[in-house]
């Protein structure tokens, strides 16, 4: 039999850190909402590890199997609530399963699917980020006695924005239509809203509203675009 004696005792949580030993699998295809998540889940004392699609996910998933897995709805190969439905079916279940989405619409959807919770983005209150999760943990992973709720508010840093900036205008630069579009304004509209980009907010939903316009969709898109390289050359600030 080996000698178990000398390994270290499995951490337990804290009221300062109560997510301490557990391992959060974040499924997010944003650099600037991902880095949110990080410094969330460093303060509250989890790992964290980081998928930016599907296919990234799986292959994650089938090395270990995460305490709390964080899942954005739209991804670019394919919607989150897939995925949350194969962790929900899974055996063994991932412990906690939250669902993330600019569009508060999708929260009824993700439920349904199998997610625990919704978390709506902007993310950036780690208190609120903390009970959102303990709520839906198992009172045995749970921190015993009073906890100090958190007042910790994250501001990620803005190279992550810039980040996303840069992926969408390679896709802006590459494609102009069709379902690489569709995805460009999702993204972009969780992205703008994380960081509270309130021009790039009504440029996304303005050419969110004209798609059926073909004659107005080029002006509109090169708008868009001119609004990106702006955040990309720094003459806009976040």
């Amino acid at each position: 039999m080996d000698d178990l004696s000398d390994l270290p005792p499995p951490q337990m949580p804290t009221s300062n850190r109560p997510l301490l030993g557990m391992t959060v699998l974040v499924v997010e295809d944003s650099r600037f909402t991902c880095e949110a998540l990080r410094l969330m889940c460093l303060r509250s004392g989890a790992r964290i590890r980081r998928a930016d699609s599907l296919r990234s996910a799986r292959r994650h998933l089938r090395v270990y199997r995460p305490s709390i897995a964080i899942v954005d709805l739209g991804l670019p190969d394919g919607s989150g609530i897939d995925l949350i439905e194969d962790l929900d079916t899974a055996n063994p279940r991932v412990g906690v399963i939250m669902a993330t989405s600019g569009d508060d619409s999708l929260k009824d959807h993700a439920l349904a699917a199998g997610a625990d919770g919704f978390l709506s983005k902007p993310l950036s209150s780690v208190g609120e980020f903390q009970q959102a999760i303990l709520e839906k943990l198992p009172v045995d992973r749970r921190p015993s006695g009073p906890r100090v709720l958190s007042q910790d508010v994250i501001d990620p840093d803005p190279m992550a924005y810039r980040d996303d900036m840069c992926h969408v205008a390679n896709l802006l630069g590459d494609h102009q239509d069709g379902p690489v579009l569709d995805y460009v304004l999702q993204f972009l509209s969780g992205v703008a809203r994380s960081a509270k980009d309130r021009q790039l907010i009504e440029a996304t939903r303005d050419l969110e509203s004209s798609l059926s316009d073909k004659a107005a969709l080029p002006v509109k898109i090169s708008r868009l675009a001119g609004l990106v390289q702006d955040r990309l050359s720094d003459r806009v600030a976040i």
